[in-house]
């Protein structure tokens, strides 16, 4: 039998799962990290900008900001940018810096794009109503998804998947939508697990009610003549 050791040990974890939409469950993490002495990272590409109180993410949306010791995430979702980012407490943050490998081999990011970062983080602050809407129109789309009979998951965010199956079907599908005007992105393994290809939908605070409705019917529409729905 082996002996855990603790300390020394790092956990890290997505905080919104990219292709299920489905959210962490970082109480019950975090305290398992704290039967250990572990750190956790939490890599949120999906979660800032969407969730907690100020977009801040999935340790906001469970406000537990402090019990996270490092946070991590892209500028390439939410924030329309590229490049990426690490928070955390100076001492670390300046490890990082000096020891890794992905970092001290990187080029900055371009003034523009940083510039885009900075303006996209002050309509956040001075447009705070943004934040309930894209998780509004989540909600909305996954009940109208369900109640159509799709099979959603465990979705709890804007990102609604509908799960299909079969990889060739996913295609078919995902080529319908397209042709009649709804554009998704169809996963297959290994993205997901084999037998558990889906249409992945995602949705934005600037959606309207008229485009969101359109997509609903496009998606009843389609997925009767694929018998997917009854």
């Amino acid at each position: 039998m082996r002996t855990l050791v603790k300390g020394g040990i790092l956990i890290v974890v997505d905080g919104v799962f990219s292709m299920e939409g489905d959210i962490i469950k970082l109480p019950e993490l975090v305290n398992i990290a704290k039967q250990y002495d572990a750190k956790v990272l939490v890599d949120d590409a999906h979660g800032v900008g969407v969730l907690g109180k100020t977009g801040a993410g999935t340790a906001e949306h469970f406000d537990m900001i402090d019990d996270v010791q490092l946070t991590m995430g892209t500028f390439s979702k939410s924030f329309a940018s590229l490049g990426g980012f690490v928070a955390g407490d100076n001492k670390v943050i300046d490890y990082i810096k000096h020891h890794a490998r992905s970092l001290i081999f990187s080029a900055s990011i371009p003034p523009s794009n940083a510039a885009a970062v900075i303006a996209c983080l002050d309509i956040l602050k001075q447009e705070p109503e943004r934040l309930d809407k894209v998780r509004k129109n989540g909600r909305l789309m996954k009940a109208e998804f369900n109640r159509l009979g799709f099979n959603c998951a465990d979705s709890e965010t804007p990102i609604v998947p509908i799960i299909v199956g079969d990889d060739m079907q996913a295609f078919v599908f995902w080529k319908e939508l397209l042709d009649n005007g709804v554009f998704t992105n169809p996963v297959v393994s290994p993205a997901v697990p084999p037998g558990q290809a889906m249409i992945r939908t995602s949705y934005t605070a600037t959606h309207t009610q008229e485009q969101l409705v359109k997509v609903i019917e496009t998606m009843a529409k389609v997925g009767r003549s694929q018998g997917l729905i009854s």
